[in-house]
């Protein structure tokens, strides 16, 4: 298997199978160790980059773009050899004290949308975001004033393609029902959370995606560190932080069978964690955010884990899910 190329959904765009996530830019990796991860990833053929304009706020927000903006700013044709993709919706104002509603608050206006992709701009170092992605749904601003400021921004040649992330099914249905009222291309993905322990997606979300020909981006691959091998850790005096401790308590039994599993098959949990959502139709490119380059090689290892029938059965009993698509999950 390895790194190879899909297409973002039905659209001709095509990208990594692994994405790389930019979270922990400038807050567990120095910028030095960023951008080189950045250089290892594009020599790994990882093309596809994922941040947020509000990543960054352990220093200040935005200040991972600015990192990607630096590492772009070297040359070397870096920004060619990426799609960049960003997101908006959450408060960037650099200033955490600043209260003023149009930069503090959450949501979907037209102006926050402009003001803020410039804002994007400017600190990516580039002139055009290649997937400029809704963060939240924004259930009191109307789809047809969002899709009035991407359609603008579009036309200006500043945004390439639209996502969505953290949408329920019923709400990527709504965003591309309003784009096509507008004869627009309508939302290419959707980024939400999905991994083996949770696997609420599968009900509406990625029916929904399927239905409008949508890739899907799961973040979260090893569920915080539950799917990396939280109880052999725990087991060696490595305790999680109390998120971590809380979930095991309940979850233990499913994530001991799970770690048994991986050590009969010979890979080690985080990376099989990976690789079964790779083996999952649905799915474009897990998003993948190291703190080391250590754990981008092992990220990118597990695009060689061939899992055989079998061990997906055996994982879909550890981890059953909420029992496929709806309404044939719950009904008939």
């Amino acid at each position: 298997m390895g790194v190879n190329y899909r297409r973002l959904g039905k659209n001709g765009v095509q990208v990594s199978n692994l994405c790389l996530g930019s979270m922990n830019f400038g807050w567990h990796t120095s910028v030095e160790d960023s951008f080189a991860i950045m250089d290892r990833a594009l020599e790994l053929g990882i093309n596809f980059f994922d941040t947020a304009d509000v990543y960054g706020w352990e220093k200040y927000r935005g200040y991972t773009e600015e990192i990607i903006g630096r590492w772009f700013a070297q040359g070397g044709g870096r920004r060619d050899n990426v799609i960049l993709a960003t997101k908006v919706y959450n408060p960037a104002n650099r200033d955490a004290a600043d209260r003023e509603p149009n930069r503090s608050g959450r949501n979907l206006s037209a102006l926050k949308i402009h003001r803020h992709l410039e804002a994007s701009l400017r600190r990516l170092q580039t002139d055009v975001i290649d997937l400029y992605q809704v963060h939240h749904v924004d259930r009191d601003c109307p789809w047809s004033e969002a899709w009035e400021a991407f359609d603008s921004l579009k036309s200006r040649g500043k945004v390439i393609y639209v996502g969505s992330s953290n949408f329920a099914g019923w709400h990527i249905a709504t965003a591309n029902q309003e784009a096509m009222k507008r004869d627009m291309h309508g939302l290419v993905s959707e980024q939400s959370v999905y991994n083996l322990n949770n696997r609420m997606v599968e009900l509406e979300v990625i029916p929904a995606c399927a239905g409008y020909g949508m890739g899907l981006i799961p973040y979260a691959p090893v569920d915080g560190g539950m799917l990396a091998g939280a109880v052999d850790k725990e087991r060696h005096g490595r305790r999680g932080g109390e998120w971590v401790t809380n979930r095991l308590e309940r979850d233990r039994a499913k994530i001991a069978a799970y770690e048994e599993l991986c050590r009969r098959i010979g890979h080690p949990p985080a990376q099989v964690a990976v690789a079964w959502l790779l083996h999952q139709p649905a799915v474009t490119a897990p998003i993948v955010g190291p703190r080391t380059l250590g754990q981008l090689d092992d990220a990118v290892a597990a695009t060689d884990i061939e899992l055989d029938a079998e061990t997906l059965a055996a994982l879909d009993k550890i981890f059953p899910g909420p029992g496929g698509a709806a309404p044939e999950a719950y009904a008939w």
